[in-house]
């Protein structure tokens, strides 16, 4: 009786570790489609397979919250969102990580590019600039600190006026 459950034992030992942990079929997945997404020569993205593998992303963070690879998976996702024209997605997405992984290294970026996005993508001024201010309380010595008081003095200002301020103080530099 005892070698039949150690044959047992055995049995199931070599077919659960045949079919893989879900997390690792997921992570498999994950790679073949950044792979075949990033792989093509026209630098042209797919927009449905980047849609799929955003949703691949945060279904990885979903499922391993613990994991130290799960903030970087959510910048992605956020990321990609940001550049796929997904604003409300990526604001989302950037405050789940900043919520749940404050230690990250990109949690001052993802504060940073929620105020772009506000800005940019969602033309809400007010709360880009509230963002913006925010950002600054908070990483001061930040390398995106520049450019978040650069974004608050330049916010609402069309290309034309940004152009006119810079050849006046052109001029100005030029005539001292």
């Amino acid at each position: 009786m005892r070698k039949n459950i150690l044959y047992y034992f055995v049995l199931i030992s070599l077919v659960l570790g045949a079919c893989g942990s879900p997390k690792n079929d997921l992570q498999s997945t994950i790679k073949t489609m950044e792979d075949s997404l990033f792989a093509d020569e026209t630098k042209m993205i797919d927009q449905t397979k980047a849609r799929e593998l955003i949703k691949m992303y945060v279904q990885f963070a979903d499922e391993n919250p613990e994991s130290p690879e799960t903030p970087p998976t959510l910048f992605k996702a956020a990321d990609m969102s940001m550049n796929l024209n997904m604003p409300r997605q990526a604001i989302q997405l950037f405050d789940r990580i900043m919520d749940n992984y404050p230690d990250f290294e990109k949690t001052p970026q993802c504060l940073f590019l929620k105020g772009y996005v506000f800005e940019n993508d969602l033309k809400d001024l007010k709360t880009a600039k509230e963002i913006y201010e925010e950002f600054l309380v908070k990483f001061p010595d930040d390398e995106f600190a520049d450019d978040a008081e650069i974004s608050i003095k330049n916010l609402g200002k069309t290309p034309e006026q940004l152009i006119i301020e810079f050849e006046e103080k052109a001029k100005q530099v030029g005539s001292i």
